[in-house]
């Protein structure tokens, strides 16, 4: 229901309301200032409505652009989440939709670029419409000032041969125009989620465009196309008093309208924007550089079934908390692709590792070249660890853990990081239940997670809180050989897939009911629902949150966290 949504996200609907109540602000005000100006008369004269199109979407760009980089700086996150660490839980569950917000902006800046370039078509058509004026109009009298002065132009056309294509590849405003849209065209087309996922390094490399965007659109604006009347100027020959006498001025004139209006340019002021966030950006990436030149050592390579390699290492000062991810770059593959894994080691333990599995051609080779054994060790560079939704399980008196396929990641970290805490006896421990849910369309992908869960099962039942984790195993895709083996081996102790108590179900969850019975066995507790998994399952486990979760601030409240790269 709204009413539930606005609990639950009620910080980021404040977030969206603001950011959206200053695009509106900004849009608005620099509509009405370049519609009603007095400075802008004689260019309106030219123009039209079109100016204040072209400006106020222009004064957008640059506030989206000031804030498309701030979501993607990784460490300025990390240090957030840790100085969060006493904020209330709503706050912090905010970083979690970085990559929202960053598409967010990115649709807009596209949407307002589409405008401003429409904007300035309609502009440059005007402009060369008036130049080849040979009446004795307004829009044709200021078009032949150029005439009177170099420095007396309006119209940045001065020949009658001139085309909208000629400006558009010849001028620094047209031609860095041309070059930063066709970056965000091909940023935003390549960034879509079927790219990302099958061909990551299209999506890695047309990313990297945003340098010329960011370099192209500070040059756009140098050249001062568009002009306004100096102030000098308005004293001397306001428009209002003295415009009507442009088009009858005679050689003779006398009064003190005679004088020709001047002109200058808009100052350039996109550096002023993005400025900031670019230096924070840079630094983030010298930061990241400094960290990937920090050794790394490979202690261990454990190839596990359904070709999914685990790479345990350690590196100095290297230190991490639960459910965080790192970036891996492999310079024997490829140089410059960094590629993020989930840690699928304990902070507890004095080795950090984690699990890949063959999921397009970088994940490929890279299992490809650890599995020749014949040849030395690859050199690995690292970058992290960065913090993620999962961080703040331990937050939570109770825990739904849902993972499905290679998303067992994160969760393999809690896992262990419990099983370390339940031998220290950690009397600090908040959580006092785990659901653990994991989805797998293949009995070969349980097989690396076994040994944990056996080994968890063991030590819980010695610890005597068998009950405190509840884990169930769902194979979404089976054939007949499983399901006749199951039927044979129906009344044994231990499950014929995994070797484990708790039996594998086949199918799909029933979240409602797997909600409902969480809810009723915690009625008064604050849950919290942490998801490495596709969108699909997201959406589902997000709707079930809101249904299950009561308004009643004393009853049971359901809190949703996904992981996000």
């Amino acid at each position: 229901t709204m009413s539930n949504w606005l609990v639950n996200h009620w910080f980021s609907a404040a977030v969206l309301a603001a950011w959206l109540g200053i695009n509106i602000f900004l849009f608005t005000y620099y509509f009405l200032f370049f519609d009603r100006d007095e400075r802008y008369f004689y260019t309106r004269a030219i123009l039209g409505s079109a100016l204040a199109w072209a400006r106020a979407s222009a004064k957008c760009l640059n506030f989206n652009s000031m804030l498309i980089l701030l979501p993607v700086c990784r460490n300025l996150l990390s240090f957030l989440r840790g100085t969060c660490s006493c904020c209330r839980r709503t706050l912090r569950k905010q970083l979690d939709h970085n990559l929202t917000f960053h598409k967010l902006v990115a649709y807009a800046l596209a949407l307002l670029t589409a405008v401003h370039t429409i904007a300035h078509l309609f502009n440059l058509e005007r402009y060369n419409h008036s130049q080849q004026a040979t009446d004795r109009s307004l829009p044709a009298i200021l078009s032949k000032m150029h005439l009177q002065g170099s420095d007396k132009w309006l119209n940045p056309i001065h020949s009658n041969q001139t085309t909208v294509e000629y400006v558009a590849f010849t001028t620094i405003p047209g031609l860095t125009g041309v070059i930063i849209t066709l970056a965000l065209i091909l940023m935003v087309t390549s960034s879509t989620e079927f790219i990302r996922r099958n061909y990551f390094e299209v999506f890695w490399y047309t990313h990297h465009l945003f340098l010329i965007y960011f370099i192209g659109l500070v040059i756009h604006g140098v050249a001062g196309l568009v002009r306004g009347q100096t102030e000098e100027s308005m004293e001397e020959v306001h428009p209002h008093r003295c415009a009507h006498y442009l088009t009858q001025k005679d050689k003779d004139c006398s009064h003190d309208c005679c004088k020709d209006p001047e002109f200058g340019s808009i100052p350039a002021e996109s550096w002023k924007w993005v400025l900031a966030p670019v230096l924070l950006y840079i630094f983030e990436r010298i930061l990241r550089v400094c960290r990937a030149w920090q050794k790394v050592v490979v202690t261990k390579v454990v190839m596990h079934p359904a070709r999914v390699l685990e790479l345990q290492m350690q590196k100095k000062g290297f230190r991490m908390e639960v459910g965080q991810y790192i970036f891996v770059n492999c310079p024997a593959i490829s140089l410059l692709e960094w590629h993020p894994f989930t840690l699928t080691s304990a902070p507890e333990q004095d080795f950090f590792s984690i699990h890949i599995r063959a999921a397009g051609d970088w994940t490929e080779r890279l299992i490809d070249t650890f599995q020749q054994q014949n040849l030395e060790m690859p050199r690995i560079e690292v970058d992290g660890p960065f913090g993620t939704a999962s961080e703040d399980v331990f937050q939570y008196e109770v825990a739904m853990l849902v993972g499905a396929g290679i998303g067992v990641t994160p969760f393999a970290s809690i896992l262990k990081s419990i099983w370390y805490k339940f031998q220290q006896a950690d009397q600090t421990l908040k959580t006092k239940k785990i659901y653990f849910y994991w989805l797998c369309r293949d009995t070969g992908a349980f097989a690396w997670f076994n040994d944990l869960l056996a080994s968890l099962e063991q030590k819980m039942a010695e610890s005597g809180k068998a009950d405190f984790l509840t884990y169930r195993l769902f194979l979404t895709g089976w054939n007949t050989s499983i399901a006749n083996n199951v039927a044979l081996h129906f009344d044994t102790a231990t499950d014929t897939v995994t070797g484990l108590r708790h039996k594998t179900i086949f199918g799909r969850p029933m979240w409602n009911s797997e909600f409902a019975a969480v809810a009723a066995a915690h009625p008064r507790s604050v849950v919290g629902v942490f998801l490495c998994g596709p969108g699909g399952l997201a959406k589902s486990l997000q709707k079930s949150c809101h249904q299950h979760s009561s308004l009643d601030p004393r009853k049971v409240k359901f809190y949703f966290n996904k992981e996000n790269f």
